[in-house]
């Protein structure tokens, strides 16, 4: 598995590839964040981070209520095995947030 540590029961990509997804997330797609944890069963969440992520799941921290939460979204499919399947299942689940909450699709960038 390319970039990624079997070491625990959900495997972890290289500390590298983790730091670099977090950035760009949290860099550049901050309303993206909150429309996954809303979509995610937190409508009324005011804001979302990225925070880690492993072969299995995307992890965001939100505030919801005034309350710091954990959202963990699986990755559709099942677990990842290789880098580059990060892009396409956080594009994925940030397309599925918008469609469930009644949003228009975004253009492709």
């Amino acid at each position: 598995m390319t970039g990624v540590s079997d070491q625990r029961a959900a495997a972890r990509f290289d500390d590298a590839v983790v730091t670099g997804v977090l950035g760009h997330m949290n860099g550049d797609h901050l309303d993206d964040s909150l429309d996954i944890v809303r979509a995610a069963g937190h409508p009324t969440a005011t804001s979302a981070t990225m925070t880690d992520l492993d072969t299995e799941v995307g992890v965001w921290s939100a505030v919801v209520d005034g309350q710091e939460v954990e959202v963990r979204v699986p990755w559709p499919g099942g677990p990842l095995t290789e880098r580059p399947q990060l892009r396409v299942a956080v594009v994925k689940i940030h397309e599925e947030a918008r469609e469930k909450l009644g949003l228009p699709p975004v253009a492709p960038h």
